[in-house]
């Protein structure tokens, strides 16, 4: 019990050297990039024509349907089990063209971060060469939901990773 008392002694008595946090505002810097707005744009443009796309391909599955409805008491059973495949493969290709686009791994997703990876690293970069140049130890983006309550604006370091990227003002 001594020589753990002793151990913790010899270990509380060294001094304890600071760490340096600063925080950074992911949202600001991204706002100040025009890279990172051109590459939004082009995501929502390419969404919004896929996501036509996917329209379109529903809104026949569901004339399909309607014209069906007011058919069915004309049709034999052959016919009727024609129709009900054509529909229900026009909203399989509709749901699978969803995915496609939409999807964990779909075509947007891809694009995203095609665009954005290099507007990332870039930034990152910058962070981590700041870090490294000042000594700061931790870096919280307080955009984020981390449960940051308060932070003194003279640890926010955004400005300084966007005059790093050539945005500076």
């Amino acid at each position: 019990m001594i020589i753990l008392l002793a151990a913790f002694a010899l270990g509380t008595s060294q001094p304890v050297s600071a760490q340096k946090f600063v925080l950074i505002d992911m949202e600001y810097i991204l706002k100040n990039i025009p890279a990172y707005e051109r590459a939004n744009e082009q995501l929502n443009q390419i969404s919004r024509k896929w996501q036509a796309e996917v329209e379109a391909l529903s809104a026949e599955a569901q004339q399909l349907y309607k014209t069906y409805q007011s058919e069915v008491v004309f049709l034999s059973a052959e016919q009727k089990k024609e129709r009900e495949g054509a529909i229900v493969a026009k909203e399989k290709e509709t749901a699978e063209l969803k995915k496609k686009y939409f999807g964990p791994e779909g075509e947007l997703f891809k694009k995203r971060e095609s665009l954005m990876t290099p507007i990332q690293d870039e930034i990152y970069t910058a962070v981590k060469e700041i870090c490294e140049s000042k000594g700061y130890s931790l870096v919280l983006d307080r955009a984020s939901d981390s449960g940051i309550i308060f932070a003194s604006p003279k640890i926010d370091i955004s400005a300084d990773v966007l005059t790093k990227l050539g945005y500076g003002y």
